[in-house]
């Protein structure tokens, strides 16, 4: 591949939303030691990726500019670099690349090892690239965080999943159902049908009074809570809260850090606390096999060709997406 172009997308600086998107050609990268590279037929969008153009990690991300935004990715192994052993050319893979180097909206990109698995048949490329930042953050959320085992022992625990018909929320919604739990969800009117469909047990409009107070129906106090909303402050959250419940905050800002050192310093058995993801390739895999098996389900919101990127960007800032978005190289 050495010395071909391919079509990729890139910002050259902070802001701009989707007009700061720019389609340009570039050489198609080289893998090193450990990596792949990848034809790609499928990137997906993470909220995330518009939050580091916008300048929330500046200056640590991303590394440099121009920059290609996209860490979720599915396609085929093109070629492999030295000490590369679980993978041939021909491979079909899901990968994660990392927030400081991107590269996923493009024609091709070099992936790690580590954080590549094996993609079945069973698997299309778009479903299995909508899993990683989504679906390994709400994994870590429920069987790290929480506790909870995924094969349904254990005591029942009551759980709210707030955004749940968004990327995160829709997939954590399904990995909780596989656990011994009675799910809450809160959504749009639009989507209750299809958040009720992912097995939620209740199902509240955020925009009804019983809704923005997160009052179960049936009159549970929560032992967990999902957070994968933003701008819910901690005294909407506590009076819902069993004795020692806990709020997993997945977009922690600087107020979920202060509540949550105020929590840790007062010795508050009600915690908020932050959850960052460590992505790793067992999870991954644990994921797409979920997937094969129709264990858990990617919706998609919408697909996109990688020549109007922007308007998968504009959908994703909109905030509204029902499952993923996904750009098609």
């Amino acid at each position: 591949m050495e010395g071909k172009l391919m079509h990729a997308v890139q910002y050259f600086g902070y802001g701009g939303g989707p007009a700061g998107l720019k389609h340009v050609e570039v050489p198609v990268p080289s893998p090193t030691k450990d990596e792949l590279l990848l034809k790609l037929e499928a990137i997906s969008l993470n909220p995330v990726d518009w939050k580091i153009q916008k300048g929330i990690m500046r200056p640590l991300l991303p590394r440099r500019f121009p920059h290609v935004p996209g860490t979720d990715v599915a396609g085929e192994v093109v070629e492999v670099g030295p000490g590369v052993k679980s993978f041939k050319a021909g491979d079909k893979v899901v990968a994660m690349l990392n927030h400081a180097d991107g590269g996923g909206l493009a024609e091709f990109v070099v992936a790690k090892e580590r954080l590549t698995v094996t993609r079945p048949p069973e698997v299309s490329a778009a479903k299995g690239a909508g899993l990683p930042v989504a679906g390994l953050t709400a994994h870590q959320a429920l069987t790290q965080s929480a506790g909870i085992k995924l094969d349904g022992s254990g005591e029942q625990v009551n759980i709210l999943v707030t955004a749940a018909s968004g990327g995160v929320g829709h997939y954590a919604v399904q990995l909780a159902k596989l656990g011994n739990t009675h799910v809450t969800a809160t959504c749009g009117s639009r989507n209750i049908n299809f958040v009720k469909s992912l097995g939620a047990d209740e199902v509240l409009d955020y925009k009804t009074p019983e809704g923005a107070a997160l009052k179960s129906p049936s009159g549970r106090k929560y032992d967990v809570v999902v957070h994968c909303a933003t701008g819910i402050p901690w005294s909407t959250f506590e009076p819902n809260l069993a004795p020692n419940g806990k709020v997993l905050d997945l977009t922690p800002g600087l107020s979920a850090i202060v509540t949550f050192a105020v929590k840790k310093l007062t010795f508050s058995k009600k915690q908020l606390l932050p959850v960052l993801l460590n992505a790793k390739g067992g999870n991954l895999d644990y994921l797409v096999k979920l997937l094969k098996e129709d264990k858990l389900e990617t919706v998609i919101d919408s697909k996109h060709s990688l020549s109007k990127a922007e308007d998968a960007w504009a959908k994703s800032i909109d905030g509204h997406a029902t499952g993923k978005i996904i750009v098609e190289p």
